[in-house]
């Protein structure tokens, strides 16, 4: 069973939009899904239950209540963690993953609130003791700003494993509204959509984001 969670202690950085496709992804590839929301805001479930029933299942779980008890069918726990988290609390959170996605905005604000919650969570025991594997996704960038190139400098220097830069599409936020992701939408419309998504795909099913 995998644990993939979607973290960074800033708010409005996009960690729905990333959990909600990596949720919709496996469940396409007919994998039990479960969706577990640790936002107390609820965003993932409330985009599950925009979700049609003709689609692949996916089972959300409100883990701010109650944390999940995936069952030994259980494919994929994909984790909507909350903002926020430092200290105790993000050394908790960590122990619910195995593969750790953080996304990243272009903006100068949340690229230095990034930089700090980076350094922190390399030494949460759990990642520095390579138990858990993380990872960077830019998000929301626009091809030729400069704010766009300045972000991929700043991961560049992390010094940890920088899998894409997400585009800032209207694809995402079609797909929140009926509850999709990007691969269950149209290839032709989606088509630039799942390249830049591709990286972050064979990462997650690779050994290298797994202990």
């Amino acid at each position: 069973m995998r644990h993939i969670m979607v973290l960074n202690a800033k708010g409005g950085s996009g960690k729905t939009t990333i959990a909600t496709n990596l949720a919709s992804y496996f469940a396409s590839k007919k994998k039990n899904v479960i969706l577990a929301d640790y936002d107390p805001q609820g965003s993932s479930l409330d985009w599950l239950s925009a979700r049609s029933s003709a689609k692949p299942p996916i089972k959300g779980v409100a883990a701010f209540k109650t944390p999940p008890h995936p069952g030994r069918n259980t494919d994929v726990v994909v984790v909507d963690a909350p903002a926020a988290v430092h200290g105790k609390d993000l050394t908790a959170m960590v122990k619910h993953a195995e593969t750790i996605l953080i996304p990243v905005l272009p903006s100068p604000i949340d690229m230095r609130a990034a930089s700090k919650f980076i350094q922190e969570i390399k030494h949460v025991g759990r990642v520095a003791n390579k138990k858990a594997k993380i990872a960077l996704v830019g998000n929301r960038g626009r091809d030729f700003t400069n704010i766009y190139w300045e972000l991929d400098e700043f991961l560049t220097k992390q010094r940890v494993p920088v899998l894409t830069i997400l585009r800032d599409s209207q694809n995402y936020i079609r797909a929140a509204e009926r509850g999709l992701g990007i691969f269950e939408m149209g290839p032709v419309l989606t088509e630039y959509d799942r390249e830049l998504w591709e990286p972050i795909i064979k990462w997650v099913n690779s050994k290298r984001s797994q202990p």
